[in-house]
């Protein structure tokens, strides 16, 4: 049976997500309840506006499942906005995160949307074949706690990185054809599920 891996479905690039886990033979769940929440394995937390997600979650009463989930164990990987919500803290923001990730973080830190772009990264824990990935609005990390893994940089500022079982980018790997990350994802929920 094929692993249940979620997308939080209140906002963002959730279909795009859903088709990549698809293509790579996950069971993709569209999450917007705690009762979905609880069938899945792992959970994504797609690219969208971070500021209208927060309180999307506030109203759903989704934050602290997700909290309580995750450090119970279940992997979730954030990308863009994702991200943004892991981080422990938004640089010169006073924004609520869900802090399950020991980094800071710059909203639109490389730009407008007129300033989006795809971009050849080198992420070597994917190989040498550089990773296509599309940055929008996208955020960047200025600090990284001691126990976070920086796994790809851009300009001198960290775009990939894991900690244990959370995984976050400030790109949409969901946006190209391109599904490593995804697989990679996929292996760190099969790992923490068996």
């Amino acid at each position: 049976m094929s692993i249940r891996v979620g997308v939080l479905a209140l906002q963002g690039d959730v279909i795009e997500h859903v088709h990549a886990l698809e293509r790579i033979g996950a069971q993709a769940v569209a999450v917007k309840t705690q009762a979905q929440l609880d069938t899945v394995a792992g959970l994504i937390l797609p690219g969208g506006e971070s500021t209208t997600l927060v309180r999307l979650l506030d109203r759903f009463n989704m934050g602290n499942p997700i909290v309580e989930r995750v450090r119970n164990g279940m992997p979730i990987w954030g990308t863009c906005m994702g991200m943004i919500l892991l981080a422990h803290e938004i640089a010169g923001m006073d924004q609520p995160t869900l802090d399950l990730l020991d980094i800071t973080v710059r909203r639109n830190a490389f730009g407008r949307q007129a300033d989006s772009a795809e971009v050849p990264l080198s992420i070597p824990l994917l190989g040498e074949e550089p990773f296509p990935a599309v940055f929008i609005r996208a955020p960047w990390i200025e600090r990284v706690g001691p126990h976070v893994e920086l796994l790809a940089e851009r300009d001198g500022h960290g775009v990939f990185v894991r900690q244990g079982h959370v995984l976050a980018s400030s790109f949409h790997p969901e946006l190209t054809e391109d599904d490593r990350l995804h697989h990679l994802f996929l292996n760190i929920v099969q790992s923490h599920t068996n």
